[in-house]
């Protein structure tokens, strides 16, 4: 009987060890941020890679509820839909930063869906949409490296306006002997008007050969993948050109004012150079009814890093590629300007101010054959517009101002003559 009893209490106290035990793990795990199903909250709130005023830093947080937030910025893993990112599913890439700070880049997690690819030799592909329509050709080893690559975001019904882009300061004859590249780009539309586009784009591209297309929706929604895509080209098929500016449809470029007086040919390219309309200090748009609105779980951040005007930017050849990996490991967000100018910040490249403010304009600018002979972007032109001022500009480039005060003075004398008459 004394035996059973203290064969029972020895159990009883095993048992109640073993509970004890059990206790003490679930309160030790309730506690880790790295479980999210435990938390309740993303893994990704955890460990956050922040971008402070500072400069770049890591910061691990317990509770980081508030969405008013002091980062700057938070670069989150992307989602593992393929359809809104034009991304390799294989690659992943450490983009060393200048100042090889290399705790920040170890601390920002790819998807792990991605495997690696090409080991360091560090091979890009096309990402998960396949080129519908390519050029490949259209910068070979065999021809001197081009000096400048316009990537233009277009959309198939823009007929008019890329013909009209062809034939003023996107054709290639304004700097012929430097090497100077043209490409449209275009996603797919579905349903029966989007085959009868697409049917007269391929023949479009067979005449022009200034076309590359990939397989994704062609929305505003997609107008980051489609500038990665522009970016991936450049990265895959013509890595060695010296310049690269994306720009939009509707828009005014001065070309020849941008390669001669703001490049300059005769002075060694640079290396990871990036300008356009600096836009600092910027705050998302939380209203939901904006065309520019960004949800605060996507970007909870109070502030975007500085990036440049979508409408026009120019960087150096290299940064297509460094942007390009960059992005394999930074979520995607549908604003593709400030996108980009996240990725600059991953790899610590500051924006180069222009040395004329007034050189990249967002805006409208009411033409004057003196003022955009002194600009390089100017926003919102009807094809016929386009037409109608390039030609103008070229006829009076030579004297452009001096025309401008001629007018300007007898527009004074008539005004003043009208005056004395009224008198």
């Amino acid at each position: 009987m004394q035996w059973r009893r203290r064969h029972c209490c020895t159990h009883m106290a095993k048992l109640l060890l073993v509970l004890l035990s059990l206790l003490g793990l679930l309160v030790f795990l309730g506690h880790q941020v790295w479980l999210p199903r435990l938390t309740g909250k993303p893994w990704w709130r955890g460990h956050p890679v922040v971008y402070g005023s500072g400069g770049l830093t890591i910061k691990a947080k317990l509770n980081i509820s508030s969405q008013h937030s002091l980062w700057r910025f938070v670069i989150v893993p992307q989602p593992t839909s393929n359809r809104d990112f034009n991304i390799s599913s294989h690659e992943t890439d450490d983009v060393l930063s200048p100042q090889g700070n290399t705790s920040f880049e170890n601390t920002v997690v790819v998807n792990t869906s991605q495997t690696q690819q090409g080991g360091p030799s560090g091979i890009i592909t096309h990402g998960p949409f396949h080129y519908i329509i390519n050029e490949p050709g259209k910068c070979a080893d065999k021809q001197p490296a081009p000096f400048l690559v316009l990537l233009i975001a277009t959309e198939a019904r823009q007929v008019e306006a890329r013909n009209a882009i062809r034939q003023t300061w996107g054709n290639e004859s304004v700097a012929s002997t430097l090497g100077f590249i043209r490409l449209f780009l275009l996603g797919k539309n579905d349903g029966e008007l989007g085959l009868l586009q697409q049917r007269m784009l391929e023949a479009e591209s067979r005449r022009y050969h200034d076309i590359i297309q990939q397989n994704f929706l062609d929305s505003y929604k997609n107008l980051t993948v489609k500038t990665l895509m522009g970016m991936n080209w450049v990265a895959m098929h013509c890595p060695r050109a010296s310049y690269v500016m994306k720009t939009d449809s509707d828009m005014f470029v001065n070309t020849e004012y941008l390669i001669y007086k703001l490049l300059r040919p005769e002075v060694k390219p640079k290396k990871n150079y990036f300008t356009g309309n600096n836009m600092r200090g910027y705050a998302p748009n939380r209203n939901k009814n904006s065309k520019w609105y960004m949800p605060p779980e996507l970007y909870p951040s109070e502030k975007y890093p500085t990036f440049c005007s979508g409408t026009g930017y120019v960087f150096s050849g290299d940064l297509a590629r460094k942007i390009y990996r960059a992005s394999l490991s930074i979520r995607h967000l549908h604003l593709e300007d400030v996108y980009v100018g996240i990725c600059l910040a991953k790899l610590r490249i500051e924006t180069s101010p222009p040395p004329n403010e007034f050189l990249f304009n967002h805006w409208r600018v009411s033409y004057s054959s003196c003022k955009y002979s002194h600009l390089i972007t100017s926003h919102g032109f009807h094809p016929n517009e386009l037409l109608k001022y390039w030609h103008h500009l070229q006829s009076n480039k030579n004297n452009a101002c001096i025309n401008t005060f001629k007018e300007r003075t007898s527009r004074t004398h008539m005004r003043m003559n009208r005056e004395k008459q009224a008198q």
